[in-house]
């Protein structure tokens, strides 16, 4: 009937998917969409609007407010229900990716462009709470501090050192979802580079580290050259020692073998 019921009943019986009207009394559906995507348990539940409102700017509102999808009045049932199994099927995608990333251990985890964290696995929250930060307190702690960086235009691996905390983190840059949300990796402070861990694990040289490093983050021989500063045939040396040291045969198996030790330490 209005917004405030709507975010009571969601909350105590998390739905599948949310069809929200975008006029309602005390909160509209916009506000209420909006305050559906602060609560992380609710943030990936769609939400698709049904409104007699057909304005462009509406549309466009309902959108950016985090919905998937606007339906305007009067609705049509069979294409509602094709709809709803779209964003169904997208959505329970989403869960398993995500899923999966909780159960490999990385420490990731996707903000707004306006630095506020929508998902983190639980791993995050555990290098977040070294530093005595809650998971309560995390978008009032450095989100302003988030936002200033990713709108600097980010590319892969850029990085960024957390200021003010009383355990040393630092973030990398990762990729953007194409719903727009930023994907970040956190990095312990007080943990040796992951080239190094490799290196001590693997017993490694430091440039064979290096090399199977950027491959196991799915450089090609040429792109791991060109970062490295040196030959495309150094790097295939490089790899030709590395091989029979982790027992394998290729370059797949050995990115294999480095991504699961990582994910595992």
């Amino acid at each position: 009937l209005e917004g405030r019921q709507a975010l009571t009943i969601a909350k105590r019986i998390r739905p599948d998917v949310i069809l929200l009207d975008a006029v309602m009394p005390v909160m509209d559906g916009f506000e209420t969409c909006r305050q559906l995507k602060l609560n992380a348990d609710l943030s990936d539940v769609p939400v698709i609007f049904m409104t007699g409102l057909s304005d462009t700017d509406d549309i466009v509102r309902g959108l950016e407010v985090g919905g998937v999808d606007y339906l305007i009045k009067p609705i049509n049932p069979a294409e509602l229900i094709a709809r709803m199994k779209v964003h169904l099927n997208n959505a329970r995608l989403t869960k398993s990716a995500q899923s999966a990333l909780d159960s490999t251990g990385q420490h990731l985890f996707t903000a707004t462009d306006a630095g506020e964290i929508r998902w983190a696995t639980p791993q995050t929250y555990a290098l977040f709470a070294k530093a005595k930060i809650d998971s309560r307190e995390l978008n009032s702690k450095f989100s302003s501090e988030l936002a200033a960086w990713l709108s600097a235009n980010r590319e892969a691996d850029d990085s960024l050192t957390l200021k003010g905390l009383d355990y040393p983190l630092s973030i990398r840059f990762v990729g953007q979802h194409s719903n727009g949300d930023w994907l970040i990796k956190l990095m312990d402070g007080n943990r040796p580079t992951e080239a190094a861990l490799l290196r001590s694990k693997l017993d490694l040289t430091e440039r064979e580290s290096d090399v199977l490093f950027w491959i196991a983050n799915g450089k090609t021989n040429r792109e791991a050259a060109e970062i490295l500063v040196m030959s495309p045939r150094t790097v295939n040396k490089h790899l030709e020692m590395i091989f029979p040291k982790l027992g394998v045969e290729n370059r797949t198996a050995a990115a294999g073998v480095a991504l699961r030790l990582l994910s595992s330490d």
